[in-house]
């Protein structure tokens, strides 16, 4: 089999942004805060060096979705598929189904493994009958060894992974498009204005009927000095919001005068801690980030976009026995949002001295209300403190935790008030056992903030 999926890289990978970043974004910033120039702290995600924050804070950055967040996802990957046989071929692979998607659509889904756990989650794109764009997460465009703490370990691309279930008669092709364009995604209340005024309000239109704004979940192709752009809209914060794919031509200059615009609309770039919190804290479940609520180990059942990913009609595709199995046998795990008096990432949940999950993702923000906060029941001045924080995060839990009402749903109210369930979060010694005191908290449905991003763009038309 041809691999197509690169090399281990030697050192860590820099985004096509990361001078910009430091050497014009870094100063500007500074000079406008009123800042002193720091090296920005930066973590690997997917063998990339990413910014966790910028010279403003984590939470500062969160709030920025409030008004207009930009983020310099070039760490995501873009494969072309292209072919006859190119439908049979990710309908075989991936868990949706692509057969009655329409040019210009988006759809989200999920590639999954033998036993039907998640190898990646990722957006493809139709741009014609016989063609996709697939935009995959970041790390997942290496197929090689290497060693991990002493440990050889294998990768393998999203795009050998799909091409490995290619019949011998069938006519796909396939490419890695990463080097053509920079993605680089706005969002927040305020982006339609912001992209309006760089790019014109004619690329937010329906490209089937521009007297109306864009679906949602679908994406648009335009020129602009003689060089192809996408822009989609499929809710990366789960808010009102686009993602658009820069050519590597005009990606420096375009993302100069995106990131000035943000700057006077009082928003901010955005690094990977007020990404995590705007991705959790949309919507009454948040949004799964691969790699913590999704691994290759568990099967997505019960996931909240399970259904949107995965077609479970379809006659086959790799994973669905085991899906399958996981749901014939009442598979009953769930995933809530946490509310915590502090970061309990990897804690184990319990309940009256039973467990019953565990904690996948948690980080601090700054969104949730002072009514929230108190709920918590701490002691602890940041939290019960009207401008204080509190952590928000996401877990799985073995089964499904809040009262049902007649219609068999879960209740997010009862008696008019939000159903917020007591917690306690453990650390646990090497025999599985809780230790130390727990952290406080709660599980909710209510939601951080409203899920804006299949809202209506009149809301934000005018803004």
């Amino acid at each position: 089999m041809t691999k197509l999926g690169f090399k281990f890289p030697s050192e860590q990978r820099k985004t096509f942004l990361y001078d910009l970043e430091e050497n014009w974004y870094i100063p500007m910033l500074a000079k406008l805060k009123n800042l002193p120039i720091q090296s920005t702290k930066r973590n690997n995600f997917g063998q990339y060096a990413m910014a966790v924050n910028y010279l403003t804070s984590v939470l500062e950055e969160a709030t920025a979705i409030n008004k207009v967040a930009i983020y310099n996802i070039d760490h995501m990957a873009q494969l072309r598929f292209w072919g006859k046989d190119v439908v049979a071929l990710l309908n075989r692979s991936l868990g949706g189904n692509f057969t009655d998607m329409k040019i210009g659509q988006c759809k989200y889904t999920l590639l999954l493994n033998d036993k039907g756990g998640v190898q990646d989650d990722m957006i493809l794109m139709r741009v014609a009958e016989t063609e996709f764009i697939i935009v995959i997460n970041a790390g997942h465009d290496i197929t090689d060894v290497y060693e991990h703490e002493g440990v050889q370990e294998e990768l393998i691309a999203d795009i050998d992974r799909i091409l490995a279930n290619q019949k011998d008669d069938e006519e796909v092709f396939a490419q890695d498009i990463s080097d053509q364009y920079v993605k680089v995604d706005i969002q927040g209340p305020l982006s339609y204005k912001l992209i309006k005024q760089v790019y014109g309000e004619e690329v937010l239109k329906n490209r089937s009927n521009p007297e109306k704004n864009m679906n949602y979940f679908s994406f648009n192709e335009f020129m602009r000095n003689g060089h192809k752009y996408y822009i989609s809209r499929t809710g990366y914060t789960n808010r009102w919001g686009w993602e658009v794919y820069l050519p590597i031509a005009t990606a420096i200059e375009d993302s100069k005068e995106i990131i000035s615009l943000a700057l006077d609309f009082g928003g901010l770039l955005v690094g990977l801690g007020g990404r995590d919190e705007n991705r959790i804290s949309a919507g009454a479940y948040g949004l799964p980030l691969m790699g913590q609520e999704y691994d290759p180990q568990h099967t997505p059942v019960n996931a909240p976009l399970f259904e949107a990913a995965v077609d479970m009609n379809k006659d086959s595709f790799v994973g669905k026995q085991a899906l399958a199995r996981d749901i014939s046998a009442g598979a009953s795990k769930r995933l809530y949002i946490l509310i915590s008096e502090g970061i309990i990432t990897h804690r184990a949940i319990y309940k009256d001295g039973k467990r019953l999950g565990s904690v996948t993702s948690s980080i601090n923000s700054p969104n949730v209300s002072h009514d929230m906060r108190l709920a918590i029941g701490s002691k602890r001045k940041n939290v019960i403190d009207e401008h204080g924080t509190a952590a928000i995060g996401l877990g799985w839990f073995y089964a499904p935790l809040f009262p049902l009402g007649d219609d068999g749903t879960e209740l997010a109210e009862q008696d008019g008030k939000p159903t917020r369930i007591a917690l306690e979060f453990y650390k646990e010694d090497a025999e599985g056992k809780p230790t130390g005191t727990p952290t406080l908290g709660y599980a909710t449905l209510e939601g951080i903030s409203v899920a804006t991003a299949p809202k209506a763009l009149k809301n934000i038309e005018n803004l």
